[in-house]
């Protein structure tokens, strides 16, 4: 259980981090639901959170900016003493070929996916050091791991974070500090149910499990993450992707 437990998780609004903030508060953790677009999808969170007894509050950043990074978690900090759970997942996709991506769309996307994550880490890590506790989970991808035509920017924004994984895992463990990754395949969301059936096929077709995956497999598996029964796993990288990059 995580009760007691403050957890911040950015780009909470919706998909994967939706799942995983109701997941987190159903374990008892009091959760900060950030997001950076629909205020109104924070709400709908944060009261589904809150039906079933849990404790959330909601809190407008954009990651990418470091300024306002710093104030947002100190707030959080000031606001409830202690930080003790951190999940970057806020990311965002411009794809398109190489050879015709802008420079504009390439920024955009690092700065959001990698940059973000390292924002949240640079300003949490120093209350997390000083409790000698906490758990930071990274947002990865499948294709930080395997790469994916047509995602130079978001395939490299992926695998920068499992570098920023590795390195602030070893940074951070002398004080009890665990940073791991979570690489999701292909999840079930609005983007992927839009998908052409010819395009699904051939997508399933590369997953040895032979389906997509629910947001609440990703869930479950920063639940894990942020437990007690994880204390001894860090600097790792958890592929939730029904065997995809295997």
């Amino acid at each position: 259980m995580l009760t007691g437990k403050i957890a911040v998780v950015t780009g909470a609004s919706r998909g994967i981090g939706r799942a995983i903030a109701l997941k987190l508060a159903s374990k008892g953790a009091a959760v900060i639901v950030n997001y950076n677009g629909s205020e109104e999808k924070a709400l709908e969170v944060k009261h589904e959170i809150e039906v079933q007894g849990g404790r959330a509050a909601i809190s407008q950043c954009d990651v990418s900016d470091f300024e306002k990074c710093e104030a947002f978690i100190t707030s959080v900090i000031k606001e409830y003493g202690q930080i003790d759970i951190l999940v970057n997942n806020a990311g965002i996709t411009r794809d398109g070929l190489l050879m015709k991506m802008s420079e504009e769309d390439f920024d955009k996307v690092v700065d959001t996916n990698l940059k973000g994550a390292f924002n949240t880490i640079r300003f949490a890590s120093r209350q997390m050091l000083k409790q000698r506790k906490g758990r930071i989970i990274n947002m990865a991808s499948v294709v930080g791991v395997t790469g994916n035509a047509g995602q130079a920017n978001y395939a490299a924004s992926k695998a920068g974070i499992i570098g920023l994984t590795k390195a602030a895992a070893r940074e951070l463990a002398s004080r009890g500090v665990t940073v791991n990754a979570i690489a999701p395949g292909f999840i079930e969301t609005d983007m992927t149910n839009a998908l052409p059936e010819k395009v699904k096929e051939a997508t399933i077709s590369q997953i040895p499990l032979g389906k997509f995956g629910k947001a609440e497999h990703v869930a479950a598996a920063a639940a894990f993450l942020a437990s007690e029964e994880a204390e001894y796993i860090t600097g790792q990288v958890l592929c939730v992707d029904g065997g995809m990059a295997m």
